[in-house]
C-alpha cells in the first residue's frame, strides 16, 4: 500500500486540487480532519488559502490536530509540506487585520508585501521566478504560480531555501530539518510543482 500522506483538512486549504496533484505523482493520500491519522501518517501537507487568522482559527479548531501536528512532526521527524498560507503558518506570528499566533516551528513573522516601486500590485499573482536560496534536495529553481498578500519574513537566512522578486525580494520557501514550506502553489505550477512534489514524497530528511 505504500506510505500515507497525510493532506490536513481544516476548512481552509485548495484541497481537491492538492489532492489531485498529489495522486498524480503516485502518492497514497488520506484526506483527513482526524489527528489520529495524522499521529500515524508517514508523510504530511498542510495546504492553505484566505487569511492567516483565518487559517490559524480553522487548525485550532480541529481536535487535537495541533498536538497531533507537533508530535508527528515536530517530536516525531515527518516530512512536512506547507503550501502558502500552510506555509506561513509555520511563522511565530501573522501580522494580518492584528497579531496572530502561528506554530512557531521556524522563526519569523508574516507581513504584508509591502513593494519599493509603488507601480508593482499587491497581491503578488501569478508566474514568477524561484530562485534556490539554501540548497535543499526539495527545492529547485524554476517559475512557479504564486497568490498572495502576505509574506514570511523569516529570521535565520539559513532558514530561506528559495527566494522570489516582486517588486523586492521575497521568501519563496522556507526549510528546518524535516519542515519545508512554500509560498507559491505546486498543484498550479504544472511540471514544476508536480516535481516538486515528486521530490517531497522521495525526500528523506
Amino acid at each position: 500500500m505504500g506510505e500515507i500522506v497525510a493532506l490536513v483538512d481544516y476548512g481552509a486549504g485548495n484541497l481537491h486540487s492538492v489532492h489531485n496533484a498529489l495522486k498524480a505523482v503516485g502518492a497514497n493520500v488520506a484526506v483527513t480532519a482526524d489527528a489520529e491519522v495524522v499521529r500515524r501518517a508517514d508523510r504530511i501537507v498542510l495546504p492553505g488559502v484566505g487569511a492567516f487568522k483565518a487559517c490559524a482559527d480553522g487548525l485550532r479548531a480541529v481536535p487535537g490536530m495541533v498536538d497531533a501536528l507537533e508530535e508527528r512532526v515536530k517530536n516525531g521527524g515527518a516530512p512536512f509540506l506547507g503550501i502558502c498560507v500552510g506555509m506561513q503558518l509555520l511563522a511565530a506570528r501573522g501580522l494580518e487585520h492584528g497579531s496572530h499566533e502561528g506554530l512557531g516551528w521556524i522563526a519569523g513573522e508574516v507581513r504584508i508585501i509591502e513593494p519599493t516601486d509603488a507601480r508593482i500590485k499587491v497581491p503578488h499573482m501569478g508566474w514568477n521566478d524561484v530562485s534556490v536560496s539554501t540548497p535543499h534536495p526539495v527545492i529547485e529553481g524554476g517559475e512557479a504560480y504564486f497568490l498572495h498578500s502576505y509574506h514570511f519574513m523569516a529570521e535565520d537566512a539559513d532558514d530561506i531555501a528559495a527566494h522570489t522578486s516582486h517588486g523586492s525580494p521575497l521568501v519563496a520557501a522556507v526549510a528546518k530539518n524535516n519542515i519545508l514550506g512554500v509560498q507559491y502553489h505546486p498543484e498550479k505550477s504544472q511540471k514544476f510543482g508536480l516535481d516538486l512534489l515528486k521530490r517531497f514524497l522521495e525526500w528523506k530528511p
